[in-house]
Formats: structure tokens, C-alpha cells, sequence
């Protein structure tokens, strides 16, 4: 920040560094949750759900600092791409981790996809889909 800096200039430094700590801090608790965290699916939690965050604090960081009006629909294209393919994906490594049986059963508390795939597994047709 330059000694001549207006006050606006300065909340919008303020600003910037709030969201850059807060997103890292996000990122970093995705990272420590997918490193620490038990089972698969409170992995998949830890990797979706903060980190989507993490990353439109930052994103927006970058905007403020940049200071013009076209930067903003490119970082908002890259945000909105990772918040549709982060559940995306996470929702299919699920699935695939529930069908292989790598995922704890005995931590779930209500198990309504046992059905299905019993049903599936024995060639039946689902009656609600």
C-alpha cells in the first residue's frame, strides 16, 4: 500500500487481506480434512465444502485488487465451474466407494442407498425412478 492511499483505497487493501487469510484458511482446513478425517465420505465433505469457499474468498480477493470491471466475469466463470464439478465428482466417488464397499457403513446413520443397489444387484427395476 502506498503512502498516498485513499481511504477507500485502503478498506479495499483491508478487505483483500481478510479475504485472502479466510480463503487460505479455508483451503487449508480442506487440505487437513482430507488428510485427517477417518472415512470417505467425511473426506469428500472436507474436500468440497470448504474449499469451494476457500476458493470464491480468494477469487474475490483477486477482483478487489485488480480494481477493473472485466476481471469480474472471469473469476465468477471459474468459481461457478468448480461449485458445479466439486459435488459433481464428489457425489460419483461416492457412489463408487459405496458400491465397492470402501466406505465405513457402520458410521452412517441412515443407509437409504442399500435398497437401491439390492434391488439393482438383483436386476429389479427401481420403482421410484
Amino acid at each position: 500500500m502506498s503512502p498516498d492511499a485513499t481511504g477507500v483505497d485502503a478498506v479495499i487493501d483491508g478487505v483483500t487481506a481478510v479475504f485472502l487469510v479466510v480463503g487460505a484458511l479455508m483451503s487449508l482446513g480442506a487440505a487437513v480434512g482430507l488428510l485427517r478425517f477417518p472415512d470417505l465420505m467425511s473426506r469428500m465433505h472436507a474436500a468440497t465444502k470448504p474449499q469451494v469457499l476457500g476458493l470464491f474468498l480468494m477469487l474475490a480477493a483477486i477482483g478487489l485488487q485488480m480494481r477493473t470491471w472485466w476481471v469480474w466475469p472471469v473469476l465468477l466463470v471459474a468459481w461457478i465451474f468448480q461449485l458445479l464439478t466439486a459435488p459433481v465428482s464428489a457425489h460419483m466417488v461416492g457412489r463408487a466407494a459405496y458400491r465397492t464397499k470402501h466406505g465405513h457403513r457402520e458410521m452412517l446413520t441412515k443407509d437409504e442407498l442399500e435398497a437401491v443397489v439390492q434391488r439393482a444387484a438383483a436386476g429389479q427395476a427401481d420403482p421410484e425412478g
